[in-house]
């Protein structure tokens, strides 16, 4: 595995910025997720990386070498793309062993089936290798896509929402598989989502991307805790942060200060507190209930036990953790007081 460098790169469709001037580092043995929606440039910074598409401005670098200009097939990189990608008439074995029979390898029989059934074992898999590929469950197919990537052991793993496509149970199971794979074999990853729960489950650092550029890049509890813009704040955390104009609150802060955030879980529901909201819905998630409150306009959610006893338009007060407090400008930037 090896370290990967990305300096000052840019990408251009037509009159599209797809990426603009991105600079990161993947260290060796690392898990990190480039977090943004549809159009932030996840999905192009993965095939700049891999060769798919080439910069027109920047420099990639992989190990101690300058891959800006290099073929994919120089990179050696492994790409599990957002559809599974197998060869249909294939067996789960011959689509795993595909990767190391390439003339390059130079794998002896022996040392494929080695490698493949190793693999198969860690991705629980190995009691399917004689099926096709079109016999499989969403969630088995996923597992081979990735399996072809980790036969390889390449510089680096470069994942494309491979989960995107599964229910919602099975993403959690795979999440919690592909975190492990990665910690055991200590391997190199970057990995691409719009999910913010597969983020800060599986990442070492997050990189926030919002319209091809790098908003923040850090691990996920700076990021959840100390965001540097309301984009960035909103991106992590379930239920979302609350942002509320900051005279709604008896607060004391400087004129630049416009907008004030606090997490759902810094607001505490307290009988003798003075701010006080209406009750508008209340999200029961079997160890906590989530209650959204009409206060002065805004709503403001709050985490609270499920026993405490709440109802839908019942006045409420509560208190705000001004430990806790997040402070944003006018331009929606975080103010450090």
């Amino acid at each position: 595995m090896s370290e990967v460098k990305l300096k000052n790169i840019s990408k251009n469709f037509d009159q599209i910025q797809a990426v603009s001037n991105l600079s990161f580092t993947v260290k060796h043995g690392e898990f990190v997720v480039l977090l943004g929606p549809t159009g932030a440039g996840k999905t192009t910074t993965l095939r700049l990386i891999a060769g798919l598409e080439w910069a027109d401005e920047g420099r990639i670098q992989i190990g101690d070498m300058d891959v800006t200009k290099s073929q994919p097939a120089e990179r050696d990189v492994a790409f599990v793309f957002q559809q599974y990608s197998l060869y249909p008439n294939y067996s789960v074995y011959e689509n795993l062993a595909f990767p190391l029979r390439s003339p390059l390898r130079k794998s002896s029989k022996q040392e494929i089936d080695k490698k493949v059934r190793e693999v198969a074992g860690i991705l629980h898999i190995e009691d399917k290798l004689q099926n096709r590929s079109t016999h499989l469950s969403g969630g088995e197919m996923q597992r081979v896509a990735i399996g072809r990537a980790l036969v390889r052991d390449p510089n680096i793993f470069l994942m494309d929402e491979p989960l995107s496509s599964l229910d919602a149970k099975l993403r959690e199971e795979l999440r919690l598989e592909l975190k492990n794979i990665q910690v055991n074999l200590g391997a190199t990853l970057l990995y691409v989502t719009h999910d913010h729960v597969e983020a800060t489950t599986m990442a070492d650092r997050i990189g926030v991307l919002k319209e091809g550029e790098l908003i923040q890049f850090d691990t996920p509890s700076n990021i959840y805790n100390s965001p540097n813009s309301i984009y960035v704040a909103n991106k992590l955390g379930s239920p979302k942060i609350n942002i509320i104009p900051a005279h709604l609150l008896a607060v004391d802060v400087p004129e630049t200060v416009k907008f004030i955030g606090m997490r759902p879980e810094h607001v505490k529901i307290d009988e003798s507190a003075k701010l006080e909201a209406k009750v508008e819905t209340i999200q029961n998630l079997g160890v906590e209930e989530i209650i959204s409150m009409n206060f002065n306009g805004e709503i403001i959610r709050a985490t609270v036990r499920p026993d405490e006893a709440h109802k839908v338009r019942d006045s409420i007060k509560f208190n705000i953790d001004t430990e806790n407090i997040l402070f944003f400008d006018e331009a929606s930037q975080r103010v450090q007081i």
